[in-house]
């Protein structure tokens, strides 16, 4: 990274910016994936209709929202070519992602397999400070865009965390530690976050440098607030997910965390499906957190910590920092 850097600055896939200027943020999305692996698997996953996204997006700056996180990582329907034009015409600022998903989003034989601890670092790293290969480590030829990642993911699953997924928690804390990005983990259900923290810990990451995403689907106030103790941050994104006429553990949890936690908590809509899209005919739309969220904020007497979910917070946690 450049050292002349003045932090704290959040990395963008358009250029580095200004703390200050990341406005109201949506933080765990997936804007881009394309054909891919996981797409073969689950065609509802494929959101790469650049006219559909751009429309998607425009209603959301129409509303505010300045700044998306894109959540997909390396080589698993990442596209940044893609990503940076849907930014450009949509005018939504866009910090793309470094690192490892889920095994279930690769082959068997593929090549997070056989890489070491210092190579899945470096590959961490070069997203960052060189820029993403515009062919997604997908051949061969690596071919650098001027577009640089702006946080690292990793992915635990439901059965317990593997000696592999400790080798991609060591890269992506080496990572963290010589490039000064935020880092961003999936949780299945919120299983495995303790666990992660743990691991994270022992390894030497800045712990308020993290945030552990989907955690709202644990139904468990105490371990929710065990999360949150440790200092990192959390993403809720099951608002909307909950069945009408079964309690909404999003609200629940906002209400018994929010007064104790306020500066710990972000929230994004993780709508990796177009069948949420009201631009792809689904709903309830990506705008559904400035309209009905915000509505129900407000009725749940949480109103007045709308702008550290969606603005203070994220721009703690997705600022770099040394």
């Amino acid at each position: 990274m450049n050292s002349t850097h003045t932090f704290p600055f959040i990395r963008t896939i358009l250029g580095d910016i200004s703390s200050d200027k990341l406005g109201l943020c949506y933080s765990h999305e997936h804007i881009v994936i394309d054909d891919s692996y996981p797409t073969v698997h689950d065609k509802n996953l494929l959101l790469n209709d650049l006219d559909k996204i751009v429309k998607e997006l425009q209603l959301l700056r129409q509303q505010s929202v300045r700044t998306m996180v894109d959540t997909m990582p390396v080589n698993s329907g990442r596209n940044i070519r893609k990503l940076a034009e849907v930014s450009r015409r949509s005018g939504i600022q866009i910090i793309a992602a470094t690192g490892i998903h889920l095994e279930i989003y690769y082959p068997s034989d593929h090549w997070r397999y056989h890489y070491s601890e210092d190579q899945l670092t470096q590959l961490f790293v070069d997203d960052i400070e060189k820029g993403i290969d515009f062919h997604d480590y997908g051949g061969p030829i690596v071919e650098r865009s001027p577009h640089k990642a702006g946080i690292i993911k990793l992915a635990t699953g439901d059965e317990p965390i593997t000696k592999h997924q400790e080798k991609i928690f060591r890269a992506v804390v080496n990572a963290q530690l010589q490039t000064g990005a935020p880092v961003l983990t999936h949780t299945n259900y919120g299983k495995h976050a303790l666990a992660q923290i743990e691991l994270f810990d022992r390894f030497g990451a800045d712990l308020s440098h993290l945030v552990l995403s989907h955690v709202d689907r644990f139904k468990d106030v105490e371990y929710n607030r065990e999360i949150l103790k440790s200092g990192v941050f959390v993403e809720y994104d099951s608002a909307f997910r909950w069945i009408p006429g079964e309690e909404n553990w999003t609200y629940k949890l906002l209400e018994k965390l929010l007064p104790g936690f306020p500066l710990q908590i972000t929230m994004g809509m993780d709508a990796a499906k177009h069948t949420y899209w009201k631009s792809y005919g689904g709903e309830p739309g990506l705008d559904f957190l400035v309209t009905r969220f915000r509505e129900d904020l407000e009725k749940l007497g949480l109103g007045e910590y709308f702008n550290l979910i969606f603005q203070e917070n994220p721009k703690s946690l997705f600022s770099f920092k040394k």
